[in-house]
C-alpha cells in the first residue's frame, strides 16, 4: 500500500529554517501531485504548497514568500524548504499525494517555532 513518511520537523527559533522531506513508497504509478498541508492547534488543515509531476507549483499566499516546495520524481520525494520561520508557523505539517486520482496522507511532522 502507499505510504508517505515525513521527516525533518522539530524545534527552531524564530528566523531559522527547516527542510521537511517526504518519501512515498508502495506505488509504481506516477504521483501526479505531491505537497504539504499544515494544521495549527485549534485550526483546520490547510494547504501550504504543492508541485505536480510536470513541475507546476502552487502556494498558499501566506507562505509563498518564505517557503519553497520541490520534488525528486525519480525518488518519489517532495521537500518543503521553510525559511524565516515565525511562531505562527508552528503546526503539524502533513505530506500529501494524489496517485491515480486518490489522495494519500502522511502521519505528519511537528514544527515548533519559538519566539
Amino acid at each position: 500500500q502507499v505510504q508517505l513518511v515525513e521527516s525533518g520537523g522539530g524545534l527552531v527559533q524564530a528566523g531559522g529554517s527547516l527542510r521537511l522531506s517526504c518519501a512515498a513508497s508502495g506505488t509504481s504509478f506516477t504521483i501526479n501531485v505531491m505537497g504539504w498541508y499544515r494544521q495549527a492547534p485549534g485550526k483546520q488543515r490547510e494547504l501550504v504548497a504543492y508541485m505536480t509531476s510536470s513541475g507546476t507549483t502552487n502556494y498558499a499566499d501566506s507562505w509563498k514568500d518564505r517557503f519553497t516546495v520541490s520534488r525528486d520524481n525519480a525518488k518519489n520525494m517532495v521537500y518543503l524548504q521553510m525559511n524565516s520561520l515565525k511562531p505562527e508557523d508552528t503546526a503539524v505539517y502533513y505530506c500529501a499525494a494524489v496517485i491515480s486520482g486518490r489522495p494519500y496522507w502522511g502521519q505528519g511532522t511537528q514544527v515548533t517555532v519559538s519566539s
